[in-house]
């Protein structure tokens, strides 16, 4: 059987429908099974895909992670599970005037990211996810300092 060639939308669509059935834990187990579909994939465009749609990496035990789909649907539950992330995966918060960077576990950045982002806050402008880092900009300096000692309550717990 020849591989297919899917739009971005349909392939993104697969890699949904496996994660959400099969415990995937790397971008190379990801490709191996769109492969095993004939789906004609590179790692680097899984990666992206992996980035567009935000998955983020659960802890599944024994140090192993599984992708899953960011499931958040209020807005409590979102500052819950940043909450939670920010303990688990977040080692340090700097900051330089309005410019904060975070930075995480490797591979956690896009989850994290995709909850700031789902706070939808007037003081955060946007953030961009790395694999380990995030930058979030802030609308002025003082709302930074802000956003700064809540991200540092939110490492505490």
């Amino acid at each position: 059987m020849p591989s297919k060639e899917l739009s971005k939308e349909q392939r993104q669509k697969r890699i949904q429908d496996i994660i959400a059935r099969e415990s995937i834990s790397t971008q190379g187990e990801l490709v191996e099974r769109l492969r095993a579909e004939k789906i004609n994939v590179t790692q680097a465009t899984v990666s992206r895909d992996i980035n567009e749609l935000r998955l983020v990496r659960l802890p599944i035990g024994k140090g192993r992670h599984r992708y899953a789909l960011a499931h958040t649907t209020g807005h409590a539950d979102v500052e819950d599970e940043l909450g939670r992330l920010f303990q688990n995966f977040v080692h340090d918060v700097d900051r330089g005037e309005n410019l904060l960077v975070v930075r995480t576990a490797q591979g956690h950045a896009s989850g994290v990211a995709l909850l700031l982002d789902r706070l939808r806050r007037d003081d955060i402008v946007g953030t961009i996810a790395g694999d380990d880092t995030i930058l979030v900009v802030a609308r002025s300096v003082e709302e930074g300092e802000t956003l700064m000692e809540e991200f540092h309550t939110l490492m505490l717990g």
